[in-house]
């Protein structure tokens, strides 16, 4: 692994290793990429050319359900890129499929005890090469029992795809995982857009596919189902306590409810003088939450499709054409969910702006963090 910089007065800088030269091996561990050099030794002051020190993993699957094939043409290259790297499991929570796993990896998992996320969908192997687009998709699941065999703390993903993976396959599936002591598994409905043409016919859930999935799910110990499932069933959500710590948290599951613990319980009765704008789903239980004081816009998904209803996939373009008619009574503020942005930055998935969107409606805009207390402050700043 080449070395572009060494930071001064490292352990390193003071050994005397200058940039240009390669990482070979610590303690006779060799380094292969990231994980292999912060476990055994990245304190040393080492900088190289990636934070991976490898190329990212594509993808190899052709999974029935992927969201990024459903995305339309000429949005942001980035976009477009289909990650299934084990590391990014350990270093930022992805999930994977483990078909892109070598035999030096599935040992490295269980040698350094690492936790890792992984994209289930079924325990039956032909299932899973049908919904994975993958030859190997059904074989991969033995990666997963090795690593559950050696006690390695494992969180599992499930897609279900109504008339596909859910039904008796479901039961199998969630039966067989509780059996090997995975930590948590998570269960979401599948996403569909409206450019669909070409791939898979999948049909969306309903009200009554969405709650035959939750009985077969609150059956089973340590199976949360995303908030969004719970609003397809127009069911009440599980209670506060019952999410634990938390542990699917990034899979949509129990975001209302820390929302509106975070939140504090408190009534807010002011006059409205700012607006909040959010995905059709969450707008009931953010209208709770907000009270007298302030209007909740939900916005529909007109780009990606009406069945897309979360926050996170709203466009700039769809938020300026439904709140334009209601410019001038949008109030002081608008409250937008950081989520509908790019990470660190100020641009929707079409490209718009904030700035576009304050020009176009008028209003400012604010963003806040997914956070009850960030909602609160600011609702009553």
């Amino acid at each position: 692994m080449k070395i572009i910089n060494v930071i001064k007065n490292s352990p390193a800088g003071k050994a005397g290793i200058k940039a240009g030269s390669r990482l070979i091996s610590i303690n006779g561990h060799g380094i292969h990429d990231c994980l292999d050099y912060m476990f055994y030794g990245d304190d040393f002051g080492l900088e190289f050319e990636t934070f991976l020190m490898d190329k990212q993993r594509h993808c190899k699957n052709k999974c029935i359900f992927c969201f990024i094939d459903q995305l339309p043409k000429n949005m942001r290259e980035t976009l477009y890129f289909k990650d299934d790297d084990s590391r990014l499991s350990f270093l930022q929570g992805n999930y994977i499929s483990l078909t892109n796993l070598t035999e030096r990896e599935v040992r490295r998992i269980i040698n350094m005890k690492l936790s890792v996320n992984v994209s289930v969908h079924t325990t039956d192997k032909a299932l899973r090469v049908k919904m994975l687009g993958n030859k190997n998709a059904g074989e991969a699941l033995e990666h997963l029992y090795r690593i559950a065999r050696a006690n390695t703390p494992i969180n599992c993903q499930v897609v279900i795809c109504p008339g596909v993976n859910d039904g008796a396959h479901l039961e199998k599936t969630l039966s067989d995982l509780a059996s090997l002591g995975v930590s948590s598994i998570a269960c979401v409905p599948v996403g569909l857009t409206k450019f669909r043409k070409n791939l898979t016919p999948l049909v969306p859930f309903n009200k009554e596919s969405a709650n035959a999935a939750l009985e077969i799910i609150e059956k089973h110990e340590n199976v949360y189902a995303s908030d969004e499932l719970y609003l397809l069933a127009e069911r009440e959500l599980p209670a506060f306590e019952q999410y634990g710590d938390f542990p699917q948290y990034e899979n949509g599951v129990g975001m209302l409810r820390l929302l509106e613990h975070e939140f504090g319980g408190k009534k807010l009765k002011a006059k409205r003088k700012k607006s909040i704008a959010t995905g059709v789903s969450a707008a009931p239980f953010i209208k709770k939450l907000a009270g007298e004081s302030a209007q909740v816009y939900a916005i529909k998904n007109d780009f990606f499709g009406h069945s897309v209803t979360v926050a996170g996939l709203i466009t700039g373009g769809d938020l300026i054409k439904q709140l334009l008619p209601h410019r001038g009574s949008l109030g002081e503020e608008l409250l937008i969910p950081a989520t509908m942005l790019r990470a660190g930055e100020d641009v929707f998935l079409d490209d718009v702006t904030v700035g576009d969107v304050e020009k176009e409606l008028g209003v400012k805009v604010r963003v806040v963090e997914i956070d009850g207390a960030a909602l609160y402050g600011a609702l009553t700043d």
